[in-house]
């Protein structure tokens, strides 16, 4: 029978009929599995970094300066990282971004073998960090030229579940790593999986942007600064002015302050305080991975369940008893699993308080509004890991963990006389304008996807 399907071709046609659009589209299936890889290689990096730290100094307060560093690095980059991702072709970006990591982290053990250089490491840390942020914000803007908008939250979903999957993996094999050869040969291994990354991107067709003609863009007078000035303010005037934003924000800066160096205390208290291995401590970050993946499975029914001042306030509350528990206890597995209730805690609270933005300001805002949220608050983040390692290497993780869980404690109280223990949300409020006749800030600026922060 002449032109009828044979059985090879019609059974290949049937297999692939049970495939979700998704599952079938090429490109998105690259750029997914080319980041997993990558994902992991960056939780590799996260653990080994201050581990390399703590292994050439011993200082606990040093570890804290390069947690500050890369957070700087991050909030000033952000400013500009959308600016920039808007005017050049992104796919060329990111794999600028990859190779240049990949050649930075790649040279750390070989560089190593000449000795310790502890400032290499804080401008490696801090030009790291200008690259992923930049590629970060790329990677956000291209998700949606990648797949169409139905699919668009099951892409979110799988890209999400491969960073939870990654904060289990990347430490146990940052802790092998740094035991069988060093910290500093785990740090040349991400380097490799940025190659990959890059290579995938290779293979990846992604839409170039066109050249910016003004169309949309807010027509402020005067330059850029003035006019990124502008759009901040617009940002800020309508968080300030919101009740549920206004306290959810200042609550946030003060546990970043607080919170953003306990990584750093963790791997003090469990590598030095108790005298166990690398490995050791890689299998308790990754158990505290799960939290964050039991958090992002679980927050969206707590809010649902329990509103949102309870569902926020009792995650801060599960954070400051957590951090209190690892600075004093002295059993590992104990240990392991107040870390993963610190990231379980972190994680439903990050969930409902983007949630929360998402619902009471306007779209035209809404990009504005989280860059400003995020700017804000994770402002509080260097210098509160500075001081918070410094206070712990003069006084011990102990009495620091135990002021810290106090602190937490503390901003549950003042939280529960605001409006926020009430939570509701309500509807959004106007928008605040930005001069007279131009509507919210002179345009509607494209919506933006917050992403993984807060």
């Amino acid at each position: 029978m002449s032109g009828a399907p044979g059985p090879t071709r019609l059974s290949k046609h049937r297999r692939l009929s049970h495939l979700s659009p998704l599952s079938r589209n090429k490109d998105f299936n690259v750029f997914w599995l080319g980041q997993a890889l990558s994902v992991i290689g960056g939780s590799i990096s996260l653990f080994a970094l201050p581990l390399l730290v703590l292994d050439a100094t011993g200082s606990l307060a040093r570890m804290g300066l390069i947690t500050a560093v890369a957070a700087v690095s991050a909030v000033g980059t952000g400013l500009f990282a959308g600016h920039v991702v808007d005017r050049v072709d992104r796919r060329r970006l990111m794999i600028v971004c990859d190779l240049s990591r990949a050649l930075l982290l790649g040279a750390v053990p070989f560089l190593w073998l000449a000795g310790p250089r502890i400032w290499l490491l804080f401008l490696l840390t801090a030009v790291v960090g200008v690259l992923r942020t930049l590629f970060d914000v790329a990677y956000v803007t291209a998700v949606p030229n990648l797949v169409p908008a139905e699919d668009l939250t099951a892409a979110n979903g799988r890209l999400m579940s491969t960073f939870a999957v990654g904060t289990l993996v990347g430490p146990v094999a940052a802790g092998a790593i740094a035991t069988w050869v060093g910290p500093d040969w785990a740090l040349g291994l991400d380097g490799a999986t940025f190659l990959v990354s890059a290579a995938s991107l290779r293979w990846v067709r992604l839409p170039p942007r066109p050249a910016p003609d003004g169309a949309g863009e807010e027509r402020l007078p005067g330059g850029g600064a003035r006019k990124a000035r502008e759009m901040f303010l617009v940002g800020f005037r309508f968080l300030w002015s919101h009740e549920l934003l206004r306290p959810l924000t200042v609550l946030l800066t003060l546990l970043t302050f607080v919170t953003i160096g306990a990584t750093d205390l963790l791997i003090f208290r469990v590598r030095r305080d108790l005298d166990q291995s690398a490995a050791t401590l890689g299998y308790v970050v990754a158990v505290s991975g799960l939290g964050t993946l039991v958090g992002a499975l679980c927050a969206g029914r707590l809010r649902r369940l329990l509103g949102f001042g309870a569902c926020w306030l009792g995650s801060v509350a599960l954070v400051g008893l957590a951090v209190a528990g690892i600075g004093v206890s002295r059993d590992v597995p104990t240990i392991a699993a107040l870390a993963a209730v610190f990231m379980f805690g972190l994680t439903v609270a990050g969930v409902c308080s983007m949630t929360l933005r998402q619902e009471v300001t306007p779209d035209p805002l809404l990009g504005r509004v989280t860059s400003v949220f995020w700017t804000v608050h994770n402002a509080s983040g260097p210098v509160g890991a500075a001081v918070l390692t410094r206070l712990a290497q003069t006084h011990g993780v102990p009495a620091i963990s135990l002021a810290t869980g106090a602190f937490c404690l503390l901003l549950v109280c003042a939280g529960l006389f605001t409006p926020l223990r009430a939570g509701r949300t309500g509807r959004p409020k106007e928008p605040v304008t930005g001069s007279p006749g131009r509507g919210p800030a002179g345009g509607l600026p494209r919506r933006t996807r917050p992403g993984r922060r807060r």
